[in-house]
């Protein structure tokens, strides 16, 4: 079923006979989830929410449009008394599909700088989400759980990984925010998505944090960027 997150009436129907729901918040406005969060209150299903590592508890303002959307979300579940098991996911080395395109051009990938994250697998995620999905209430740890990857890596580290699992030799260019900014609107993207993004790479803050988070709740390690670039190869060719 494909429908609309922000439409009440699809959620309603959506949620009938459902006694468990993964969600991913898709904007960067928390607002339009209110009448989303209204309706599962209503259900009452177990909710898993998939946030964000980059969140600081202790600050009044998080780092940018992105990790601000996450922490609004997590207060919105927790105030409507959804009690929300809330795993806080690293880098996706997902995200690096973004930079298909430009490898079929040639062997650079320019773009915004980013801080050095521990880039972590999205199929550990989706193995961690299955976990407390299916958990027994008693027992349930409602986290937040933090999803890393194994090592701490920069975009040169992760195009230089990429270049290994290709036989290439590819490398990154770091473009300075107002020339980032151009290129991507230039591309198509959404003009908020790009501020958002540039806002991220100017202002979040690095991470060292590895945590073994994965590995407490999939029953294995987390696996490396470099396994994921050679298992997913041929969508670069």
């Amino acid at each position: 079923m494909v429908d609309d997150l922000t439409e009440a009436g699809a959620v309603r129907e959506a949620l009938v006979d459902i006694d468990a729901v993964f969600l991913i918040w898709p904007l960067l406005d928390s607002a339009p989830a209110h009448d989303l969060i209204a309706e599962l209150t209503t259900a009452a299903p177990r909710v898993v929410y998939l946030s964000s590592t980059a969140i600081d508890d202790q600050a009044a303002r998080q780092s940018d449009p992105i990790v601000q959307v996450h922490a609004d979300m997590e207060a919105l579940l927790h105030d409507a008394g959804l009690r929300p098991v809330v795993l806080r996911s690293d880098t996706l080395a997902s995200n690096a599909r973004g930079w298909v395109q430009q490898l079929g051009a040639g062997d650079v990938v320019s773009g915004p700088e980013a801080a050095r994250t521990a880039v972590v697998d999205e199929r550990d995620v989706a193995d961690a989400a299955v976990t407390v999905l299916l958990a027994p209430d008693n027992h349930l740890d409602h986290g937040p759980h933090l999803l890393t990857g194994p090592e701490v890596l920069s975009r040169a580290d992760q195009i230089a990984h990429l270049g290994a699992a290709l036989r290439r030799d590819l490398r990154f260019q770091a473009l300075p925010a107002d020339l980032a900014r151009s290129r991507m609107l230039t591309d198509g993207r959404p003009q908020p998505l790009v501020e958002a993004l540039i806002a991220a790479s100017v202002w979040r803050p690095e991470s060292h944090r590895v945590t073994d988070h994965v590995e407490r709740l999939a029953g294995r390690p987390a696996g490396t960027f470099a396994r994921w670039a050679i298992d997913h190869a041929a969508e670069f060719n």
